[in-house]
């Protein structure tokens, strides 16, 4: 599996749900030979969404990865999700991948999914591209995308491509192929050959113009990075296309630019430059820096790693495919060569792994292979104790990579087993599917003895649902969804709590004054710490009240016993007695000053707030504000697009269970929405009391 560095690209498609991102990938495939039929999403018969629930839904729901070849390069490609419920799978897989295509739809043009992608792949350095997909649909808009992609994304788009004519063929000015102004040839495609082909031809005299305009549109961020391009045009002397290019991809892989391509993937319009792009722009693993870590062995020292089969082996978990006979584990190799049989270091765990298996991947198939290189994304067979985000390398060079963080769970379910028999299988079933996706949760509630399952939507628990009903065959009884809260406090309490208790014969005594208060800290939500201790106390006593302060303060919130967040303890002072005070002591006085000072700072209820979008008939944009209102929700903002009504509106989650429903009731099926986790925020009184004791 050793490959030439240079001709590798490991890039992710990504967009919003319906875009048609499997459908670019399954055209991909089929162009360049991997595949000898076009698979349909509705028909459930394309090759990377070969889950059963994909199948049925028509959605993709776990990322996927298939290599194939295009114009002597290979290509690891990674389709992703769309849906929001499912975005871990994107972050994970922006995470290890060097490129990326995003994939926008014509018509919908900049989309809630959209925003987020967009802002993943700025999180983790991706160079990408665009592609405008579905200019055959009514109401295409090629340049209305392309500036809401400038203006709503805060990047700069530029077309290296525009499209001849828009809409579905029985209009007038219909959809038929693409100007490329690179070459500054009309591009037209003919898929009723075999290979398909991709036929040049002089540009008509009616577009001449129009392609000269935004040809300089395209030249013009260029000339800044390129003098020889400049001087050629203003010499007003022939531009090179292999000189566009380079400097597209210099541009490219130093995220000034993205450049901006269109077509239709449905009619197999547009693709195989994609393909071309993908080769000319988007990056191979030597243009992408050398990765960092810190070496664990010698106190967190900074380690790179080049991406030369030659380096130590450097590689990251990103993703698990539990199987009863041993689970698929897929591994970005960053540097070095990892071959079968090989033992490596798992050193965020400080564990020793063994390596028995190597796979290619290819969607739901797989062959086995000796050996892979830098740069390469394999599957491993043989790790036991590997998760998402941990890092492999060589046991004798030592490199730890930063880890994948995912975004917290907003959503709850209750399940219980029919029978004492079906818990021990429930309970190994629910670790395997926790080892396949890092943004479910599974826990037992100690008061009632239920099992709590957590996810990121309505959606995502629906899955899990019928995956534990269907594919486990669990006789489980489900409860209704339920919102995941949170508990803050709104104000700030300087209280004394006291122990004076009589234990086991021995009257104990303590007094711990603390300071809790309200701080804005998402990476640390209780934070503990201590003024110091007067002479006469020992440290281990103030250790003894800061831990029983960390242990309430994970235990949750008075109001229903929520996870808490965004507070800071001070232990501002403690006394103590010449008999009778002791760890314990003080860990009751910690736990009664605790109580106190939660109560005295006036504790808050936080609920999930969601940002959810809705595309709907411009007749019912009133009926939608309206019902939103009811909602308790707020309206961001609403916009007129095509004849149809965007519409942005914040509102708690508990208030949207069930709103797919309302929705088509509301438009009569014709409206669509998607929402997505947007903050957390007090919720009203009357919410809180209904969880008070």
């Amino acid at each position: 599996m050793n490959r030439k560095l240079e001709t590798i690209r490991n890039i992710g498609v990504i967009a919003h749900i319906d875009a048609g991102k499997t459908t670019v990938t399954e055209r991909m495939l089929y162009y360049s030979g991997t595949s000898h039929r076009v698979g349909a999403v509705d028909k459930g018969t394309t090759e990377t969404d070969f889950d059963e629930e994909e199948r049925e839904r028509g959605i993709t729901i776990y990322s996927a990865c298939v290599t194939f070849q295009w114009s002597g390069h290979v290509v690891n490609l990674i389709d992703t999700p769309g849906h929001v419920d499912f975005t871990a799978e994107v972050e994970r897989c922006l995470r290890v991948l060097d490129g990326g295509v995003v994939v926008f739809s014509a018509r919908e043009g900049v989309e809630a999914q959209s925003e987020t992608v967009w802002r993943q792949a700025n999180r983790y350095k991706v160079p990408r591209f665009a592609f405008i997909n579905k200019m055959d649909r009514e109401g295409a808009n090629f340049e209305g995308t392309l500036a809401e992609i400038r203006n709503r994304l805060k990047a700069n788009p530029v077309a290296i491509q525009i499209p001849i004519g828009s809409g579905p063929p029985h209009l007038a000015n219909a959809f038929c192929g693409v100007i490329d102004l690179v070459q500054m040839k009309l591009l037209t495609f003919d898929n009723n050959v075999s290979p398909p082909q991709v036929k040049l031809a002089e540009i008509p005299e009616d577009q001449a113009a129009r392609a000269q305009e935004w040809r300089e549109k395209m030249l013009e961020p260029l000339y800044d990075l390129s003098e020889e391009l400049m001087e050629l045009s203003l010499a007003e002397e022939p531009i090179p296309v292999d000189l566009i290019r380079k400097t597209l991809r210099q541009a490219t892989l130093s995220r000034q630019i993205q450049p901006v391509l269109c077509g239709s993937a449905l009619d197999g319009i547009g693709v195989q430059p994609v393909l071309d792009a993908v080769t000319h722009y988007l990056p191979s693993p030597q243009d992408v820096p050398p990765v960092e870590g810190t070496n664990p062995s010698k106190k967190d020292a900074k380690e790179l790693r080049k991406p030369d089969p030659e380096e130590p082996f450097c590689g990251l978990v990103f993703k698990i495919l539990p199987a009863k006979h041993g689970d698929m584990t897929w591994v970005r190799i960053y540097s070095g060569t990892l071959r079968q049989n090989s033992r490596l270091l798992n050193p965020g765990q400080d564990l020793k792994e063994n390596c028995a298996q190597l796979w290619h991947i290819q969607a739901s198939r797989k062959d086995q292979v000796e050996s892979a290189g830098a740069g390469d994304i394999v599957g491993v067979i043989g790790l036991r104790h590997s998760v998402t985000g941990d890092t492999l390398c060589d046991t004798k060079s030592p490199i730890l990579l930063e880890s994948i963080e995912f975004p917290e769970t907003v959503i709850a379910m209750a399940i219980e087993p029919e029978s004492s028999a079906e818990r021990d299988k429930l309970h190994d079933t629910l670790e395997m599917m926790k080892r396949q996706d890092p943004t479910f949760r599974a826990t037992e509630s100690a008061d009632t003895g239920q099992t709590i399952i957590s996810g990121m939507g309505e959606l995502h628990l629906e899955v899990i649902r019928h995956r534990l009903l269907r594919d486990f065959k669990l006789n489980v009884k489900v409860h209704k969804p339920r919102v995941s809260y949170r508990e803050t406090v709104g104000g700030s309490a300087k209280v004394t709590g006291e122990c004076h208790r009589m234990v086991g014969g021995q009257q104990l005594f303590a007094k711990v004054t603390i300071q809790l208060e309200h701080v804005d800290n998402p990476a640390q939500p209780i934070t503990v710490i201590s003024k110091g201790s007067p002479d006469n106390v020992p440290f281990s006593m103030v250790e003894a009240a800061m831990e029983e302060l960390r242990q309430r303060g994970a235990g949750g919130g008075i109001i229903g016993g929520f996870p808490l967040g965004d507070i800071r303890i001070t232990v501002l002072g403690v006394e103590s007695a010449e008999v009778g005070s002791t760890e314990t002591a003080f860990a009751i006085a910690a736990g009664d000053a605790f109580e106190k000072a939660m109560r005295a700072a006036k504790p808050v209820l936080l609920e999930p707030i969601m940002k959810l979008q809705i595309i709907t008939p411009e007749e019912n944009l009133g009926d939608f504000v309206g019902d939103i209102m009811k909602r308790r929700g707020e309206i961001a903002k609403t916009e007129n697009r095509s004849g149809e009504a965007l519409i942005e509106a914040h509102a708690p989650l508990a208030e949207l269970f069930g709103y797919s429903s309302a929705m088509r009731s509301l438009s009569q099926g014709r409206a669509s929405s998607s929402m997505e986790p947007l903050k957390y925020a007090a919720a009203p009184q009357e919410v809180a009391n209904t969880f008070l004791m």
